[in-house]
């Protein structure tokens, strides 16, 4: 490894190492959590809040039911699939103290997606949201799945609100669609269940698999990347190491409104700040944005993350310069690039830096962040976080040297230990021990990595993977597709939005057909905003679609414009 002079730029006080290994399991790390943060408010939502302690008693009733009453065993799989509300915390940190495999599902997915993670993941659980029940009907016997429980939005609001919320919901804005599952037991009834107090604490190994995060990283089709107890401590350690310069622990109050399935989210909202005692405000829906700013005023906040669009909108919207900003201390970007008018506008606002990080799902996320001390470097990704390598190799493995574009790979404590029941692909992502990340980049004389190229053919929308084969293997099944090639186009909103190709079976297809039928069959972000029809398109001379060809032939549009 080539000796950079990035040490000389580290923020005054972060360490160059942590200890990955400084809790026994995230089991641990949550106990002593509760414990030392007792009465301290930990979540909020919808104006219902909830201290250390009732998230201890809750989740451990939770734990209890699925241990006892549903029978799942060590290491069993069970799914999560809801926005952010506390009932995701709930389920989620009493799957982890019965012992279980998070697979951590998108609420917006459609059947089929969910047929292929629940298939692939052979989950026998799930926690859903009454929304999204029906989608899991369709699919429910092609699955292992036997435990279902079901919850809705206001199950954790309490009083009169719980029944006026859920009621409102169901039938004055017709949000649940009707669903029949039978054997599902409700989230309120399996807590009812749980507070017998049979939970029984297992032995958890550091290596032991606890999340099962679906990407489809850098090759192939949607997999898991099993991360382990280990990974996920070492990334709170080194996260928390990072803030060391601006955050305290009991005092901090962070605005979540990434969904916490996202691995940033997860790791970084969720986690990190929980182990410092921060309150952490949940934000259910943060597409409404008069809402969203409602929150805002309504919470004096210190640390507020998020990715480029959602900045962006805030920024767009009068309201948002009316906040106090008094309190705020920190603003971290990850999920997509952090473009920089975005940046310079935020700073102007909020008189605060906004802090671009990055990392994959792989690595738990995070790999590198700019510095919160006044040092960040604005079109940069930052340093590497404590206890991480990070290299810049060419096509056949070897270093380049500084200033030289190569692809980024890294080495550290947060990189995963593999996909789930993948061994050749997880092969093919690791070269010396290195993990190959599929992002372009170079590292500068002072050690901060820059991005210059987006992962081969992937297509980033608001700082979700969209995979060209994903689409075009939806778009392809429709009767009257012969062809079709899927690309990502730059867009102002989402950084890149889907574009497909088609050459027609049927010549009475429209464009308008296609986009209908994508979105009964894709999640609303990899629905196609683009669709042009071609009488052939570019192939290699196996047959092989060129998607390469057709994104140099839209840059080439761009050019001429």
């Amino acid at each position: 490894m080539q000796e950079y002079s990035w040490f000389k730029n580290y923020p005054t006080g972060i360490p160059k190492e942590i200890d990955p290994d400084k809790y026994a399991s995230i089991i641990d790390l949550l106990e002593k959590t509760f414990s030392r943060f007792d009465g301290r408010c930990a979540y909020e939502c919808m104006g219902k809040t909830l201290s250390f302690h009732e998230v201890d008693m809750l989740s451990r009733q939770f734990a209890d039911y699925l241990q006892n009453e549903a029978g799942l065993k060590k290491g069993d799989r069970i799914s999560v699939q809801m926005p952010n509300l506390l009932q995701w915390i709930v389920a989620v940190f009493g799957a982890l103290r019965a012992g279980l495999i998070v697979v951590n599902t998108n609420p917006l997915y459609t059947s089929r997606e969910m047929k292929h993670q629940f298939v692939d993941s052979r989950a026998t659980a799930i926690v859903i949201l009454a929304n999204f029940a029906h989608n899991l009907e369709k699919i429910i016997d092609d699955t292992n799945i036997k435990t279902i429980v079901i919850t809705e939005i206001g199950d954790l609001l309490g009083g009169l609100k719980k029944p006026l919320v859920n009621f409102v919901v169901k039938h004055i804005k017709k949000m649940v669609p009707p669903y029949t599952l039978p054997g599902a037991i409700k989230f309120n009834d399996a807590l009812k269940k749980g507070a017998k107090g049979n939970y029984t604490k297992h032995a958890i190994n550091h290596n032991d698999t606890v999340f099962l995060q679906y990407t489809g990283g850098t090759t192939g089709i949607s997999k898991g990347a099993m991360l382990t107890h280990r990974n996920v401590i070492a990334n709170i350690e080194q996260i928390g190491a990072w803030w060391i310069p601006k955050l305290k622990e009991g005092e901090e109050t962070i605005i979540t409104a990434l969904p916490m399935y996202h691995i940033f989210a997860l790791t970084v909202n969720c986690f990190s700040m929980l182990k410092i005692g921060a309150k952490n405000v949940l934000v259910t829906n943060a597409r409404d944005m008069p809402a969203f700013i409602k929150i805002l005023k309504k919470n004096p906040f210190t640390v507020l993350t998020g990715v480029n669009t959602l900045f962006n909108g805030l920024l767009n919207q009068p309201e948002f310069k009316k906040i106090d900003f008094s309190k705020f201390k920190l603003a971290v970007g990850g999920g997509m690039a952090v473009q920089d008018a975005v940046a310079v506008k935020w700073k102007e606002v909020t008189k605060i830096p906004l802090a671009e990080g990055y990392g994959l799902t792989e690595t738990a996320p995070v790999l590198c962040c700019n510095p919160i001390d006044g040092t960040e470097r604005i079109g940069t990704i930052g340093l590497p976080v404590p206890s991480t390598e990070i290299v810049i190799m060419d096509d056949e493995g070897h270093e380049v040297p500084v200033g030289t574009p190569g692809e980024i790979c890294a080495k550290g404590p947060q990189v995963m230990k593999g996909y789930w029941e993948k061994p050749e692909e997880t092969g093919l992502v690791f070269y010396n021990g290195y993990f190959k990340t599929g992002d372009i980049g170079f590292i500068d004389e002072d050690g901060f990595v820059k991005i210059v190229d987006r992962k081969k053919e992937m297509i980033n929308v608001s700082g979700f993977n969209v995979y060209p084969n994903d689409v075009e293997n939806v778009i392809s099944a429709h009767e009257k597709v012969l062809e079709v090639g899927a690309i990502g186009v730059s867009d102002p909103r989402s950084t890149e939005k889907v574009k497909v190709f088609i050459v027609k079976k049927d010549q009475s297809l429209t464009a308008e057909e296609i986009i209908s039928y994508c979105k009964a069959n894709m999640t609303p972000y990899k629905v196609p905003r683009e669709v042009e029809f071609r009488t052939e398109l570019p192939k290699s001379n196996v047959g092989k679609i060129l998607r390469r060809i057709l994104k140099e032939e839209e840059e080439g549009k761009i050019g001429q414009a």
